[in-house]
């Protein structure tokens, strides 16, 4: 059974940063890429980032390029998303996903809240 869990969020001022980790289980985590999601109040569920499952590609939505970065380390099943020079458009609920067997699984997220 794949499990999902995230960590690391929270309320942070603009400018700030967090780091979020996600905790992964009940599958072969280190042959699978690993995505980061996010959902604002009132909006779709918007990928954020993504990794390969050896680490050597990412990509990233646009609005974060240069912002946040997405890693991994396989030996921990984890995968972390760091997020710098946050913004108030950053409040979201941030997801962390794989696809395991055609299905797409979602941990329960993290609330990070960019305010003043």
């Amino acid at each position: 059974q794949v499990q999902l869990v995230e960590s690391g969020g929270g309320l942070v001022q603009p400018g700030g940063s967090l780091r979020l980790s996600c905790a992964a289980s009940g599958f072969a985590f280190s042959r699978f890429a690993m995505r980061w999601y996010r959902q604002a109040p009132g909006k779709e569920r918007d990928l954020v980032a993504f990794i390969a499952s050896n680490e050597d590609s990412t990509n990233y939505a646009d609005s974060v390029k240069g912002r946040f970065t997405i890693s991994r380390d396989n030996a921990k099943n984890t995968v972390y998303l760091q997020m710098n020079s946050l913004k108030p458009e950053d409040t979201a609920v941030y997801y962390c996903n794989t696809v395991f067997l055609g299905r797409n699984n979602w941990g329960q997220g993290t609330q990070v809240t960019v305010s003043s």
